[in-house]
């Protein structure tokens, strides 16, 4: 082995740094609002939880299976692309990296949400507030231009900071529980199957990320064990934070205040532990959002390197700076996430945070589709390596797999599908054009 890939082995992610990725990027802003939000359906949005939980477990050890049949990085795309060829492959890539950026664009809008309890001009100022966020943007893509290994340590640092808020909800919120906040069990006014459903897809951005640890793979060390170990590591370990941690908040806050909540997780401290929690769930919750971009703007640069190598994107997405960064990618990501913020910004905080996060889930849908039914096409295709039992097994995963991702569209807003199909399919002629300049050269 050569001195070269002895280095980027020693550089590269292990074990714990690669979970720190799954469950930073998941604990992200999405599960300190989601009480909120949920608190509109009552408590049959526990089922909501259960479902998701049981459909990302699905997608995890779809990702999980796949990771060990291709090394390659990019992730859903590599799986994507290896499954049903190169269209296929642009057209996750393309929804994806959608999802990345516009889900950045986000989660700074959301930090900077949080930052206003320590600094209340944020909340007076959208034109301070515009700054802030896409200062924060701009600071953990420099953070990310320089050693993987450093976005990482960042990444494990922030996860264990962030966690804490849930833990305290999750642990100790309990011996505050009013179960009579759970009554009546459905307070939205559509059926139960309808309020679970709805309930099952706000609950999904939440769990966007679980795939974190296969985009980069080629960036881990001994990624056929290491990826699918972190990446149900870090879903388990989610999965438990976020339904304790939310069932303790709807336990202590009413729902009359929890649905005009924008801080649930600090508002639940409040009142079990007074002014001094308030602030501190806070700051976790602001140290949760900006963690979770460092770790998306990561992959936001990964995942076009990936398709560009492949001759799927446009070329300028595969250069690298000296320590193997593809800093085009990163930049022009960071620039889009960017002008979203500051085109939107003034509009009002919760409907651009809750249109972009559908967006970003559907986005993000696409090549979870694409990707359960990979590993099927795999073993059909490649008749050589064919084996009755495998194909069995994988059907048994990957078909379920397959189906949720189908019912947590039906969950989103049609204005969010519409807009969704509208996006992915602008990438087409870039596809296009790319096939068509490669013939000619």
């Amino acid at each position: 082995m050569s001195q070269e890939n002895n280095d980027e082995r020693k550089e590269g992610l292990g074990f714990w740094l690669s979970t720190s990725l799954v469950v930073g990027n998941m604990t992200g802003s999405g599960i300190f609002l989601l009480p909120a939000a949920l608190a509109l359906y009552g408590g049959i949005s526990v089922f909501g939880w259960i479902f998701t939980v049981a459909g990302t477990i699905l997608l995890a050890l779809v990702f999980s299976r796949l990771s060990r049949l291709i090394t390659k990085a990019g992730g859903p795309y590599a799986y994507s692309r290896e499954g049903f060829g190169d269209f296929a492959g642009f057209l996750v890539a393309w929804g994806y990296w959608l999802s990345i950026w516009t889900g950045n664009a986000a989660i700074a809008v959301a930090g900077v949400g949080y930052l206003s309890v320590f600094i209340p001009s944020l909340k007076e100022n959208p034109m301070l507030s515009a700054l802030v966020a896409v200062g924060a943007i701009w600071l953990f893509t420099y953070i990310n231009t320089k050693n993987i290994k450093k976005v990482g340590v960042v990444q494990l640092v922030t996860t264990i900071i962030k966690v804490l808020p849930l833990l305290l909800m999750g642990t100790f919120g309990f011996l505050y529980f009013n179960s009579a906040h759970f009554k009546p069990f459905n307070l939205s006014g559509v059926s139960d199957f309808n309020a679970i459903t709805a309930t099952a897809a706000l609950a999904l951005w939440a769990f966007l990320g679980l795939e974190s640890a296969t985009i980069p793979s080629d960036k881990i060390r001994n990624p056929k064990k290491t990826v699918p170990r972190a990446t149900i590591a870090g879903i388990g370990i989610t999965a438990l934070l976020y339904i304790s941690s939310t069932i303790g908040v709807m336990g202590i806050v009413p729902p009359a205040d929890l649905q005009s909540s924008a801080a649930p997780f600090a508002d639940a401290a409040k009142t079990i532990w007074g002014d001094w929690a308030y602030v501190l769930v806070a700051a976790g919750a602001a140290i949760a959002c900006f963690g979770a971009l460092n770790g998306w703007i990561l992959l936001q640069g990964q995942l076009p390197m990936a398709a560009a190598k492949d001759k799927l994107f446009p070329p300028s997405f595969k250069k690298v700076n000296k320590k193997g960064i593809p800093i085009i990618g990163l930049l022009i990501a960071s620039v889009l996430a960017s002008f979203l913020v500051s085109v939107n910004y003034s509009k009002g905080l919760v409907k651009m945070f809750s249109f972009i996060i559908m967006l970003s889930t559907l986005s993000c849908l696409l090549p979870y589709l694409f990707s359960s039914l990979s590993e099927i096409a795999l073993y059909l295709r490649k008749k050589k390596s064919f084996n009755k039992r495998r194909l069995i097994t994988a059907s048994l995963i990957s078909i379920p797999a397959f189906l949720y991702s189908v019912w947590a569209i039906t969950g989103l807003e049609y204005e969010v599908i519409i807009w969704g199909t509208i996006l992915l399919a602008s990438g087409i002629p870039f596809f296009l054009y790319i096939k068509f300049r490669g013939r000619k050269s």
